[in-house]
């Protein structure tokens, strides 16, 4: 399975925005447009791709919300879509351990800390090694918004690998459907 985190610095940790201004609600737009880019083909959902948004703009402590392909139900392959998920979820209460908001949809306290404890994430970067030439492609990968990693985050990912998809700064959604179609290719005998 095909697992891919996003880091939402400024992304809200409630579910108190309005589905009309995504963007105004620390960059949601930009989250819903990964978990598209994780979950949709052209006329089906990839059943083995997760997404993982770590929420980091408050007013709560940092949640992280989960899409499961395999699971996954009411989603449509629009920003808006994604955004009613997110806000369903950040809308009920949450612990430590990840709560179902909706089918293939689950939400939890915590943030990047924990979840790179749980998964061995490799970092999109776009100084990292080109994906082309990586004999074995890695599992699970992290990415962040519109911002880069903080200082902090740094310290968490020093050790991990880093890979990048091309010569040039990609937006993160974008990011994610080159390497999911790098995996295909690699599945398919294109490689």
């Amino acid at each position: 399975m095909a697992s891919f985190a996003v880091v939402g610095h400024l992304a809200r940790t409630d579910g108190d925005f309005s589905l009309n201004d995504l963007p105004g609600a620390g960059r949601m737009d930009v989250l819903c447009r990964c978990v598209n880019a994780t979950l949709f083909l052209s006329h089906d959902l990839r059943r083995d791709a997760e997404c993982f948004l770590i929420l980091l703009g408050g007013p709560k402590g940092p949640k992280t919300v989960r899409f499961a392909g395999n699971e996954i139900r009411s989603l449509s392959p629009d920003e808006r879509s994604a955004g009613a998920l997110i806000k369903k979820a950040l809308s009920i209460p949450c612990g430590s351990e990840f709560r179902e908001a909706a089918p293939g949809v689950f939400v939890r306290n915590g943030g990047l800390d924990r979840l790179l404890a749980e998964h061995p994430f490799a970092v999109l970067d776009e100084k990292g090694t080109d994906i082309r030439t990586v004999q074995e492609m890695p599992e699970a990968f992290l990415l962040s918004d519109h911002q880069n990693f903080t200082e902090a985050e740094e310290a968490l990912i020093k050790d991990a690998a880093r890979y990048s998809v091309g010569p040039v700064c990609l937006h993160a959604d974008h990011t994610i459907t080159v390497i999911s179609n790098e995996i295909d290719r690699r599945k398919n005998g294109w490689h």
